[in-house]
């Protein structure tokens, strides 16, 4: 009996992990590879050399139980409940009511650049190159088909900067983890997709995290005592999506696009097509 039992239990066991090594369809599941490096040591955020990808992907930074897109049936999940994110009580209203309107009034369905986690998070694939010197530059393929540059010479955020979509982004290596530190991002632009309000006073540090080939860790730390009573953190993860390269997207800001440009009411989009 007991070999039995024994048995039983190995059987058991080593289905499981058999399971747990294969896909859906019963095939091996391999690692991903580790994250590429340059010949310096460096992690390569981009593509290896005569290769091609984009990175893809983002989602909330809070879970916001008035968010009109849903994941089963549900409110799409961040990394944080809202309730725990530190909101001064005019931006929590400020938040409903981006939200009323089914997020209509973003900049970005505008064409207009966005900072933070929208950049990173921006539609059709984003490129991080990195090739060692002392620039890295994000690509990014939808929305305004623009770019950002973070310096990283070791100089310091100016004594005076003009406030921008983008802000001024200055960046350094802790380790395998690239840390990227803006100011000056002026209140035309949404920090990400999901409307989380922020003022001029907003201070971002973001990580940025290889975790292996095929997966990129993003954190954002949020600093603004306009908005809120405290700094918070949150993030997403994002994938390597191989062979994939950015393409011309061109962003007309009369798009014929109401579902993006001005909402919906009742579930319908609305009959007007004419934004602010």
């Amino acid at each position: 009996m007991r070999v039995t039992l024994f048995l039983a239990c190995a059987l058991a066991l080593l289905c499981t992990a058999t399971a747990s090594a294969q896909d859906g369809r019963g095939k091996p599941v391999r690692p991903a590879p580790p994250a590429p490096r340059w010949p310096d040591g460096t992690i390569n955020l981009g593509a290896v050399p005569g290769q091609a990808g984009l990175w893809e992907g983002a989602e909330p930074l809070a879970t916001n139980p008035k968010n009109y897109e849903t994941v089963s049936g549900r409110p799409r999940p961040g990394l944080v409940d809202l309730d725990l994110v530190p909101l001064q009580p005019w931006a929590k209203a400020l938040l409903d009511e981006r939200h009323a309107r089914f997020l209509a009034d973003e900049p970005y369905t505008r064409c207009k650049p966005s900072p933070a986690a929208r950049a990173f998070g921006t539609a059709y694939g984003v490129e991080l190159l990195n090739i060692p010197g002392d620039r890295i530059y994000l690509f990014q393929t939808g929305g305004a088909h623009s770019y950002r540059v973070i310096y990283m010479d070791g100089r310091t955020h100016p004594a005076t900067v003009s406030p921008s979509a983008f802000g001024h982004s200055i960046g350094w290596w802790e380790g395998d983890t690239l840390v990227i530190d803006t100011v000056a991002i002026d209140e035309s632009a949404w920090v990400e997709r999901w409307a989380m309000p922020h003022t001029s006073r907003l201070h971002t540090i973001e990580r940025v995290t290889r975790l292996d080939f095929n997966t990129l860790k993003y954190e954002l730390t949020v600093d603004d005592p306009g908005a809120y009573t405290a700094p918070w953190t949150s993030g997403y993860t994002k994938q390597w999506i191989a062979n994939q390269e950015t393409f011309e997207y061109v962003c007309q800001e009369n798009n014929y696009g109401p579902q993006m440009m001005v909402g919906f009411e009742g579930g319908e989009a609305r009959a007007s097509t004419v934004v602010p």
